[in-house]
């Protein structure tokens, strides 16, 4: 059996044919080449003659042979780079001084099956190859170069990957072929499409753009393209509005389709995952409509570059971003191609459809008749005025760094050959040493430019960003921005650089919310559409776009643009403020005026208008009002220990004392209209003594309800926070509220009852007694603190203390004012009428109305005279 197949390799070796079989029919005998020999050979595998889809398309008879359809501009150019790079490495002193390399370039026509036909034709030596058999009696095989599309590139890394022959394309991105484990000898010098498009989302981020649409194949490549976008791009709070998939089959129905949903987008940001002739597409059918203004992002610029060829294309593509990859530029190359003559390389078999494609002219045929109209070609055009449009993103000398890898492995193999003191002869080694080398190669281009490979393969590079830009002729062209790079990442991002005047278009849902604003998200839409809402009181927000606003610290409040927090301020009613200030004036200027009453009182004591209702109590009110003026000025000042626990209780005591003692007075006259008898109960209840009785009664009870607030929970300095949101206020907390209210509210009772009893008695007969006037001061008392209960309760900060002052020098002006100014007017301006003269004339006078009254309230007539007065 194996003799067998030994002897068809033989035949084959020796023909150099196979045998007839089916293999036969798929490709013509004799494939299109470009062979140059060498010490070393290097295969180069280009799209350069596409063949025609029809021939391909039934497989039910065998054809012919496939016939080119049409020759690629930019397929052979990239072969002459692959060219160019070996002849500038075999003129190196320095790059394999002692090794010719030569090459062989193969047509792979596009097309997987031509391109795996020339891939096992390069690896056998047969023109129709038989697996696991090679005739070759030349120059050892080093590597292969290519091929363009990564749907090529895929099925030849599959096939060189079962021998570990080296591979290094020059234009497959798929991002699959990074697993080493499926293409174990495949590298490139395209970095793949995972590492382009997370650095195109990158740029997204770095322009701040938030709402975005995307626009993708729907194919392996975009779908993981547009995946990885996603993925990327949400967690850094950039919105998708629209994730558009274009169906690969070019249906102008899903075309017509997705330029109607842009119609409606709102998103300025497209990102592009396309096909250039799916790009194409979208855009002239957004001509049609109206839509403008989208900044169009894209991971490639070759189809940007060929977008802006498109006549009328200005008014949809105002703005385009797109990644080109550090790449080396083969310099002197446009010159090589500009001396490129078919005469000269007449073992090339490409380059006469290439002359004919890019020319427009034919090769004249021997014996062949000339066809009026018709220009053949002489051999002597020049390329240098056919130019591939944008040379800047075209890459047409993509196959340069390729080589120039190979040819470093290849040399750092037999430098090793010479350290370990081996052979040195070139043609010694195997294709899986020099994928060993070649994936740890690493040296600079003759520009400059570093090559080097990661672990997968994949080159390690950065992105130039480019920029299509309109000239003052109307002209696009691509302008470079800036660099993203890769390497030099920062947690998950890559480091992006710009130009600082660059001036970037925005792509938002919503305008961005200022500091001092927090975003309220919209219902039914995307985070990224929100409205800005001002931050409440306390609250700040430092930053532009914040999700909420933070609270200030307890020791600080929020400024008035809500942007940071400024300390605060303790406050409370101070001595030197003005307020405080005019208080205290009036404080002592009342308790001034108690005293002067009362040495008016004490110089005149023997006069009928001190004697009346009891001179004691008129001695002791006095006294208490002056002591009720002067504990106003215990509320002023900073809050202590030693004053909080004063100020309430010592109000409510010397209160209680001269209510109890309007009391006393007020209830002294009513009984004296009710005295029956002498020695009666109620002539009892008339001496000095009682009177005494109820103020010390009532004043004790006060004091007792003072005291067991202060031994359960007494007051004490608070640094109050809420009342005014600049300030800290000091102020006295009152401790238990409960018997706190009990204090007032005793208080209050006993003002009451005081009122009620002095109304009663206000139509009682006098000379000199003072109903009247006690009736009207307790009317002002009541109302000043009936008053003080709703404006202390809606007062805040230290407007609660200015309140309560008000109310007590009110309530002491009114008691002092309203019992003592009409007896200090008779004593001091009207002395006649205080003489008892007067008293005996106005006494008649008394007793008649006296008289009527008893008979009114059929009281009897035998009530004292001289209590009344």
């Amino acid at each position: 059996m194996w003799l067998c197949a030994l002897l068809a390799a033989l035949f084959v070796c020796v023909s150099g044919s196979a045998l007839p079989g089916p293999r036969a029919w798929l490709l013509p005998r004799q494939s299109p080449r470009f062979d140059r020999p060498g010490d070393v050979t290097v295969g180069g595998s280009f799209s350069i003659l596409h063949f025609s889809d029809g021939t391909l398309s039934d497989f039910s008879a065998p054809p012919s042979g496939l016939q080119a359809s049409s020759v690629s501009n930019w397929g052979y150019r990239v072969a002459q780079s692959f060219v160019f790079a070996i002849e500038e490495i075999n003129r190196s002193a320095h790059l394999l001084p002692n090794v010719t390399l030569g090459f062989s370039i193969r047509n792979s026509g596009d097309s997987v099956h031509g391109a795996l036909h020339e891939t096992m034709s390069f690896l056998t030596g047969q023109e129709d190859p038989i697996p696991n058999y090679m005739c070759q009696h030349g120059s050892p095989q080093a590597a292969l170069v290519g091929d363009t599309r990564s749907s090529l590139s895929v099925s030849m890394a599959r096939l060189l990957g079962l021998y570990k022959f080296p591979q290094v394309s020059h234009g497959s991105s798929l991002p699959s072929l990074s697993d080493k484990i499926q293409f174990p000898s495949f590298l490139r010098t395209e970095t793949s499409d995972l590492i382009s498009s997370r650095a195109v989302t990158q740029l997204i981020i770095h322009f701040q753009w938030s709402w975005v649409i995307i626009l993708a194949n729907d194919d392996e490549f975009g779908q993981q393209a547009s995946s990885l976008a996603t993925e990327v791009l949400i967690p850094e709070g950039v919105c998708i509005e629209f994730h558009l998939h274009i169906p690969s089959d070019q249906s102008l129905g899903k075309i017509e389709e997705t330029v109607q949903k842009m119609q409606k987008c709102t998103a300025k940001a497209v990102l592009v995952f396309l096909s250039n002739s799916d790009f194409q597409l979208i855009l002239y059918g957004l001509l049609g409509v109206n839509v403008s203004g989208q900044v169009w992002v894209s991971k490639d610029t070759l189809h940007m570059a060929l977008a802006l060829t498109v006549p009328g294309i200005s008014r949809v593509l105002q703005g385009t971003f797109g990644l080109l990859a550090h790449s080396s530029k083969a310099v002197g190359f446009p010159e090589f191609l500009a001396q490129l003559r078919p005469s000269q390389t007449p073992e090339d078999m490409f380059i006469k459809n290439f002359w004919e494609f890019t020319f427009g002219c034919s090769w004249p045929q021997q014996n062949s008749t000339v066809t009026e109209g018709v220009q053949f070609c002489s051999g002597n055009e020049s390329l240098q005025k056919k130019q591939h449009p944008f040379p800047e993103v075209s890459k047409t000398d993509a196959a340069y760094a390729a080589v120039y890898s190979i040819a470093h492995a290849l040399h750092d193999v037999i430098a090793c050959g010479h350290q370990d003191g081996k052979s040195t002869d070139s043609k010694d080694f195997q294709p899986w040493q020099l994928l060993h080398a070649l994936r740890n190669v690493r040296f600079k281009t003759p520009d400059g430019i570093e090559i080097r490979f990661d672990a997968n393969g994949d080159l390690v590079s950065k992105f130039d960003i480019l920029q299509g830009q309109k000239t003052p002729e109307g002209v696009f062209h691509l302008v470079n921005i800036g660099t993203i790079d890769p390497q030099a990442s920062s947690g998950n991002k890559m480091v992006v650089q710009l130009k600082e005047d660059l001036q970037v278009p925005t792509s938002i849902c919503s305008e961005s919310c200022l500091p001092g604003f927090s975003q309220v998200v919209r219902l039914g839409v995307p985070h990224c559409c929100f409205d800005c809402s001002r931050c409440p009181e306390g609250h700040f927000a430092d930053q532009r776009d914040m999700k909420r606003c933070l609270l200030c610290p307890k020791e600080q409040y929020s400024s008035h643009t809500r942007d940071r927090c400024l300390p605060r301020t303790e406050i409370f009613l101070a001595f030197e403020e003005p307020l405080g200030f005019i208080l205290a004036l009036v404080s002592i200027f009342l308790c001034g005026m108690a005293v002067l009453v009362l040495g008016v009182f004490l110089k005149h004591r023997d006069t009928p208008v001190v004697k009346a209702n009891n001179r004691a109590l008129s001695y002791l009110l006095l006294i208490s009002l002056s002591l009720c003026a002067l504990c106003a000025l215990l509320f002023l000042g900073r809050p202590t220990v030693t004053t909080c626990l004063l100020r309430q209780t010592t109000f409510a005591v010397v209160f209680t004392v001269a209510i109890s003692s309007v009391l006393a007075k007020t209830v002294t006259v009513v009984l004296a209209f009710r005295v029956t008898r002498p020695g009666g109960r109620i002539r009892v209840c008339l001496s000095p003594g009682a009177s005494s009785s109820v103020v010390l009664t009532a004043s004790l009870i006060q004091v007792v309800l003072c005291g067991v607030w202060l031994a359960t929970s007494p007051p004490f300095p608070h640094r109050d926070m809420v009342s005014e949101p600049q300030h800290i206020v000091i102020q006295c907390q009152e401790g238990s509220g409960t018997t706190f209210f009990c204090v007032l509210g005793y208080l209050g009772f006993l003002a009451g009852g005081t009122f009620s009893v002095a109304f009663l008695a206000r139509t009682l007969p006098d000379v000199f007694n003072e109903t009247k006037f006690l009736t009207f001061s307790m009317l002002l008392f009541c109302s000043v603190w009936t008053a003080f209960l709703p404006l202390y309760h809606s007062a805040r900060g230290k407007s609660t203390v200015a309140v309560e002052i008000f109310s007590i020098l009110a309530s002491t002006a009114g008691l002092l004012g309203g019992i003592f100014i009409p007896k200090c007017y008779i004593i001091l301006l009207r002395p006649e009428k205080n003489t008892p003269a007067w008293q005996v004339q106005g006494h008649q006078a008394q007793h008649d109305r006296q008289r009527e009254a008893l008979q009114r309230r059929r009281l009897p007539r035998s009530t004292p005279q001289s209590l009344i007065i």
